[in-house]
């Protein structure tokens, strides 16, 4: 499928979804015809439908959409990408931060795909581990690069919210191929994404 921004596809709200929701809110015992609650359903189907939008769209197409050759062969970081998921175990948001990074192997991608890619696989109900596991090896499949790192940090409402309600934790989960498999440039990586350069 050929590359679209978000903005170019025509949003319909298809009916049974909409319904869906409306059987769900009236199953927890809401009056669906209250004033506040009348176009809820709606309203809910939409915010499912562009949480979901990743389904829809094809993360390699976007990075060979903007890959450059380049001789360049240093390491090329992203940090500190915000990303916005949904666990697919209670539909509940997670929510947090991606750290990328590649070794050029003859060609570079424009920056902002990057958290483009981030974006597509979050917007599909995902666990962080796979969501990690899918960014990194997007990037490595198609950029085909010497080397490539992803990290992740995200908190989860799952467990803030219900469970085990702890507030305060945060989950980390990274991929490593290629150079940074070795030690040296693993440490270099986890090192600048940490440091504070201004």
């Amino acid at each position: 499928m050929p590359y679209k921004n978000f903005e170019e596809y025509n949003i319909k709200v298809a009916d049974d979804v909409e319904e869906k929701f409306r059987s769900i809110i009236q199953g927890l015992g809401e009056d669906i015809t209250r004033e506040g609650i009348q176009k809820t359903p709606e309203r809910a189907a939409k915010a499912m439908m562009f949480l979901t939008q990743g389904y829809h769209q094809d993360p390699a197409e976007i990075l060979k959409s903007a890959m450059f050759k380049e001789d360049y062969d240093d390491m090329v970081i992203v940090k500190d990408i915000e990303l916005y998921s949904l666990c697919e175990h209670h539909m509940l948001p997670f929510f947090g931060k991606a750290h990328i990074a590649y070794i050029p192997n003859g060609h570079i991608v424009g920056l902002s795909k990057l958290p483009r890619i981030v974006d597509i696989f979050a917007r599909r109900m995902q666990v962080q581990e796979r969501l990690t596991h899918d960014i990194l090896e997007c990037i490595n499949d198609t950029l085909k690069p010497k080397g490539v790192a992803v990290v992740i940090e995200a908190s989860h409402m799952c467990m803030m919210m219900r469970g085990v309600q702890k507030q305060n934790s945060v989950t980390t989960t990274s991929g490593f191929r290629g150079q940074f498999e070795k030690i040296e440039t693993r440490t270099e990586f986890l090192r600048l994404i940490t440091a504070d350069l201004g």
